[in-house]
């Protein structure tokens, strides 16, 4: 089915109000945040702790020493226990939310660092555990399940390592796309929060018959006091910034509106709103604290600019706790965590903006329309009209700040979309496109198949922008 309004121009006037409550007005553009200097140097730090965790075995290790093939594997199991040790604290220090790594790298980018550092660290365990179970195996003379056992029984700590490998190999499998998609996200978030788990149990090992940490030293001592910088990392991150945050916000609902049968709205007050740091396009980890929602957290983006009166954020009614949220009383109390993310107008880094959103990927995109320089374009994929959402408010925004706004309605084999999303649609809707910045909010497959697109098109890497809720 094809909306009629689809690949038009709507700059129609239009009321400024979404389920009775009036939008924002128009802020001033937010100024782009040019330069990744802080990025450059959170990965330079990570190179050189990579380095820094394997020198202890170089330094250590004579010349002439690795010869055969037994002492080749025992060495190269010692290096990548050292290298997992060091890969697994950069994972826990990536979830702990800490204030610091959300400005400057942001929340989505940290996602896929902690998915791209997780797979890694995963294959550093396996490697460590095979490699000296080979190697310590053909040492004594054992078959390596002879000499698990053994481990198991006569080594200190070696039952709590073997657990944390074994629940470092669940977490990982639940980290597969297709089977996190088959998951609960509640199981799934309950699952990943083992990884903490791991850390507690992978510690005393590390230090009980580790060749290079067991012995007193600067080298020991360097070992814990990291370990101690991330444990007051994930405190702080965990749980005294959103103590403090919701101490001095004290975020309530307001009012629920449904925008349509599937959608809703909610409005949140609090105190102090004023002073509250957040741009367009930001998320939060949201928990409702009534009966049935206060012990899930979930991530949602705002969709609507900040304004010193309330929050809004939209959500699209897709499970059990998706669809409690319709049922929020005025007065339940809100714990909040954020803001996160640099999908933001500040991390532009052209002048002008498309916008390409699909079905509830609108919500953070209609907030940062409004912190934009006028000019900006907005195409809008949803499969049927009813759909659309917040469109009253694009209309307005349209017409207020100089928005070119095309609804493009139907399945992927319509007419219109498939006139739409090619290169040649793209560049008759938007001939300057490679000169602008693209963000780009939907399902996966809309989201991968416009970032292809755009590359086709000639829209450089660093002017796209992916908007992703992983941690």
């Amino acid at each position: 089915m094809t909306h009629p309004d689809l690949y038009s121009d709507r700059r129609t006037a239009a009321h400024s109000r979404s389920g009775g409550r009036p939008t924002t007005g128009s802020p001033l553009p937010v100024v782009p945040r040019r330069g990744a200097g802080g990025r450059r140097l959170l990965v330079g730090l990570f190179l050189l702790g990579l380095v820094a965790a394997v020198l202890p075995w170089w330094t250590d290790t004579p010349a002439g020493s690795l010869v055969g093939s037994t002492a080749m594997l025992t060495a190269a199991g010692q290096i990548s226990g050292l290298l997992a040790g060091y890969l697994l604290l950069v994972q826990v220090l990536m979830m702990s939310r800490l204030p610091l790594l959300e400005r400057v790298a942001g929340g989505e980018r940290i996602a896929r660092w902690h998915r791209d550092v997780g797979a890694t660290l995963l294959v550093a365990v396996l490697a460590h555990m095979s490699l000296i179970l080979v190697g310590y195996a053909r040492l004594e003379g054992r078959s390596p399940l002879s000499q698990a056992g053994v481990m198991l029984r006569d080594y200190q700590d070696m039952v709590s390592a073997f657990a944390a490998a074994g629940l470092l190999v669940t977490i990982g499998l639940t980290g597969v796309r297709a089977v996190r998609r088959a998951l609960p996200y509640e199981l799934w978030h309950a699952t990943h929060l083992a990884a903490y788990a791991v850390l507690l149990l992978g510690f005393a090992h590390q230090f009980s018959n580790g060749t290079q940490l067991f012995r007193p030293g600067p080298v020991r001592t360097g070992w814990i006091g990291l370990y101690l910088l991330v444990v007051v990392a994930l405190l702080y991150g965990r749980v005294i910034a959103p103590l403090v945050f919701n101490l001095r916000h004290r975020l309530r609902v307001a009012d629920v509106v449904a925008e349509n049968p599937d959608t809703v709205s909610i409005y949140l007050t609090g105190e102090r709103l004023d002073r509250l740091t957040m741009l367009g396009g930001q998320f939060f980890r949201w928990r409702f604290l009534t009966r049935g929602c206060w012990w899930q957290s979930h991530p949602f983006s705002v969709s609507a600019a900040a304004n010193g009166r309330w929050l809004r954020l939209t959500v699209k009614v897709v499970g059990a706790h998706t669809r409690d949220l319709r049922e929020l009383e005025p007065g339940v109390r809100v714990w909040a965590v954020g803001p996160s993310g640099t999908f933001t107008a500040a991390h532009r880094t052209r002048e002008r903006a498309l916008l390409i959103a699909g079905g509830s990927g609108i919500t953070p995109l209609r907030a940062m329309l409004e912190e934009l320089p006028p000019g900006s374009a907005l195409i809008y994929r949803v499969r049927a009209p009813s759909d659309v959402v917040l469109h009253r408010e694009l209309d307005w925004l349209a017409q207020a700040r100089g928005v070119q706004v095309w609804y493009v309605v139907g399945s992927r084999d319509d007419p219109g979309p498939r006139q739409v999303m090619t290169t040649d649609g793209l560049r008759r809707l938007v001939p300057d496109l490679a000169r602008r910045d693209v963000y780009l909010c939907g399902p996966p497959g809309l989201v991968e198949q416009s970032r292809q697109l755009l590359r086709r098109v000639g829209v450089p890497r660093r002017q796209i922008h992916l908007a992703t809720f992983e941690l």
